[in-house]
């Protein structure tokens, strides 16, 4: 494929602005052709117009028709083979075995709303048959559904290319609900992110879709997404990314005329709970086991465990050697460009900084990139630095995480208390531990989206029953998640049809339920028709 740097309107490439960047690889620091453009106000402007004048067609696409645009998506996904590895392995230097993964991802995602909207029952069919006998007043007909919330503004994420970017779930899952979708590509990846554009923009052509239920605009300028969250035409926004980022498109959807969602995952340090018998009895197994999931990715990960909670002891303390001299002999990584190699260094001294906090461990392994290439590094606290020093619950985004000692049970269940929201907790633990700390389990279901036993955060596996979220400021919405099929329901809202007569109710509806999807018929969960109720002739 045959890159251009041109925004995508829908079908239409456009090149109006004069502002102009490469991608950058960040194992070598050469800048990568093509030149892309950075789309000016009036391209932003006329991608949310397309996606307006797409929406009232593609709500209307049947099921089937949105599941075959959905496996078509990640059939050309799939079929961009080893040119789409090739370029975003140059783009971010993000191992090869890990793009497969992740590409595999991607489409499985695709394929697996496509199975959700053809089965159908996710639109929470609710019908309240008439009751016109009722006494003192009739009840009428109640019928309520979801439907398409509208075009939705989704922004790449950097650390996952593929799988939470121009194709990933929020995209996927936007379009799944029936809503046009505007892409802001991620500018470290902006090749990688035109070739899955095009296989998107392809499969709406071989199924049929209308013009503008897919566009996407390029720019590193933040003018660029914030033209596209204040757009008239957007009813929804996905982010993934740092926390100043989606708190700043937070804040300018709040300031619209009409405010909208925005549903960002903004960061999370999510914090590990190794409890003292099973650091007796396999302490140096969960530190090898955490040492790699600090370092997978270079710590590119949302999920990276950055906080270690521990109850002092000599047991404790052999944990925290183990995992400083496993981080200490673990190589530099290269993370995905220089702004988050720059990140990183700022964070880690400005933490080091703070008193009360040591560096236990850091890695001497060096490369021939150090703008680009991360140490992993431990940094050690007491209870008494975690409770003076709130900015110690804060993501560092790498390879880095923070054992904080506490003295006491009653310290290290203050410790989880003090937690703000995080997206995971992981806790490591028998079943004695179990016994005796019942509660910490109940305080860390308050603070994160997901609690982890006796395994590691980094691995986010994609199926129905995973929550991806978490309190702020984690995300933006505790409720929502960014992974599993749940992630739908972000771009739905419901509708409640009072008295309609059958035909002109949506197929979901209807007495007969012609599509076989379970409903809620009088507060019970049913496939079965609806038997309305006659009125008596006047």
């Amino acid at each position: 494929m045959d890159l251009t740097g041109a925004n995508l309107i829908g079908t239409r490439e456009s090149r109006e602005g004069t502002s102009g960047f490469r991608g950058l690889d960040p194992r070598r620091g050469e800048p990568l052709d093509p030149e892309f453009r950075e789309a000016t106000p009036f391209e932003v402007d006329a991608a949310g117009r397309a996606a307006e004048g797409a929406f009232g067609e593609y709500a209307l696409v049947s099921p089937a028709g949105r599941a075959a645009f959905l496996r078509k998506v990640a059939e050309g996904i799939a079929g961009l083979g080893d040119a789409l590895l090739d370029r975003t392995e140059s783009e971010t230097a993000l191992p090869r075995p890990r793009l497969e993964s992740e590409r595999a991802r991607t489409a499985n995602q695709a394929r697996l709303f496509a199975d959700l909207v053809e089965e159908g029952s996710w639109v929470d069919a609710r019908i309240d048959p008439a009751r016109p006998d009722r006494q003192p007043l009739p009840r009428p007909d109640l019928r309520r559904m979801l439907v398409p919330l509208g075009p939705v503004a989704v922004f790449g994420a950097s650390n996952f290319p593929l799988a939470f970017s121009v194709a990933g779930g929020d995209t996927v899952s936007a379009l799944a609900a029936g809503c046009p979708v505007v892409v802001k590509a991620h500018p470290a990846h902006p090749g990688t992110s035109e070739m899955v554009a095009r296989a998107i923009l392809a499969a709406a052509s071989a199924t049929g879709m209308p013009d503008g239920v897919f566009s996407i605009v390029h720019g590193p300028s933040p003018a660029v997404g914030q033209g596209l969250v204040t757009h008239p035409a957007i009813q929804a926004v996905g982010f993934t990314g740092s926390f100043r980022g989606g708190k700043s498109l937070y804040d300018a959807a709040a300031a619209r005329p009409q405010p909208i969602p925005v549903f960002a995952e903004m960061g999370s340090a999510n914090p590990v709970f190794v409890l003292p018998d099973a650091l007796a009895t396999r302490g140096e197994a969960i530190a090898g086991a955490l040492a790699t999931s600090v370092t997978l990715g270079s710590g590119q990960f949302c999920t990276s465990p950055g906080l270690a909670f521990v109850l002092r002891s000599e047991a404790s303390d052999a944990f925290v050697e183990r995992l400083g001299s496993l981080l200490a002999a673990a190589p530099a990584g290269t993370m995905v460009h220089p702004g988050i190699k720059s990140a990183y260094d700022t964070e880690l001294e400005a933490v080091l900084a703070l008193p009360g906090v040591r560096l236990a461990a850091r890695s001497t392994a060096s490369g021939p990139r150090a703008d680009t290439e991360a140490r992993p590094a431990l940094l050690v606290a007491d209870d008494a630095a975690w409770g003076a020093q709130p900015r110690l619950g804060e993501e560092i985004y790498g390879p880095v995480t923070l054992a904080v000692r506490c003295a006491t049970s009653d310290a290290l269940l203050a410790a989880a208390r003090s937690l703000h929201g995080h997206l995971t907790a992981t806790v490591h633990a028998t079943e004695r531990d179990l016994a005796e700390h019942g509660g910490l389990l109940r305080i860390l279901a308050r603070r994160v989206g997901r609690v982890i036993l006796n395994g590691v955060p980094t691995g986010v596996e994609v199926a129905p029953a995973m929550h991806h979220g978490g309190p702020w400021p984690a995300t933006t919405d505790p409720r929502a998640t960014s992974v599993g099929t749940a992630a739908i329901f972000r771009f739905a809202r419901p509708v409640c049809f009072q008295d309609f007569p059958d035909p002109a109710l949506p197929e979901e509806l209807r007495d007969e339920n012609p599509r076989g999807i379970w409903r809620l018929v009088d507060g019970r969960p049913t496939r079965d028709p609806v038997r309305r109720a006659r009125t008596a002739p006047a």
